[in-house]
């Protein structure tokens, strides 16, 4: 593994151990020619997956980017990080079981937020206005009643 400080190719692996419920490998590394230390993060990859944009564009699936994108939606929230790196992983499983290779954004998308809805409303409604790019403050409003039980909703007069 190249260290990320200094590029040197060979960096030494000083613990392992498992990560994320048994689903990834964490290895502590130390870079001999600089002294550096970092971690890396092992998984299993049971196909590469493709991302078709709303546009027709095609991308490799980041898994990365689809962290950072839930991480800004539960930011503040009082979800544990593990829980977090579990639902993740829940998530790019159900991806890659899924038997396609190619996987449209839309798709992901509504994964994502069909999670969300489960574990955290706010984090929900976040995620929510950024895919489905709320532009006014009645697109929320319109979105959150939405969310809201028939009991909270007045009644139509007959």
């Amino acid at each position: 593994m190249r260290c990320p400080f200094c590029g040197n190719i060979d960096s030494q692996v000083k613990d392992s151990r498992p990560a994320e419920d048994h689903v990834a490998i964490r290895r502590r590394r130390f870079c001999p020619a600089c002294g550096g230390r970092f971690t890396t993060y092992e998984r299993v990859q049971l196909r590469d997956l493709v991302v078709i944009k709303s546009n027709g564009r095609r991308e490799d699936f980041d898994r990365d980017k689809l962290e950072r994108s839930i991480r800004i939606a539960l930011q503040k929230r009082p979800l544990d990080p593990e829980r977090i790196d579990q639902m993740i992983s829940g998530i790019v499983r159900r991806l890659e079981s899924l038997g396609e290779t190619d996987i449209p954004s839309k798709q992901i998308g509504e994964i994502v937020m069909e999670t969300l809805a489960r574990i955290d409303t706010v984090a929900y409604v976040r995620f929510a206005s950024v895919y489905k790019n709320f532009q006014e403050a009645d697109d929320f409003d319109k979105f959150v009643s939405e969310l809201r039980p028939d009991k909270d909703k007045p009644k139509p007069e007959e």
